[in-house]
């Protein structure tokens, strides 16, 4: 299981690019930290999801 942004999700290993793509996020616009450690975008897709990681994905959303 990996939690995502505090719900457990059933997962098989896949690339962050990949889940982030899948589940709809806008990579652009997004921070992601990985068991506590910010994860820089040109790592998205090398950086695999594993059995017992959480995961945050904080959307940037504009406004004035």
């Amino acid at each position: 299981m990996i939690k995502v942004n505090g719900e457990l999700k059933n997962l098989d290993s896949i690339s962050l690019l990949d889940y982030l793509n899948n589940n709809g996020y806008n990579v652009k616009v997004v921070a992601v930290e990985l068991n506590g450690e910010i994860i820089k975008k040109s790592e998205y897709v090398n950086t695999c999801l594993h059995d017992g990681d959480s995961v945050e994905i904080v959307s940037f959303v504009g406004g004035g």
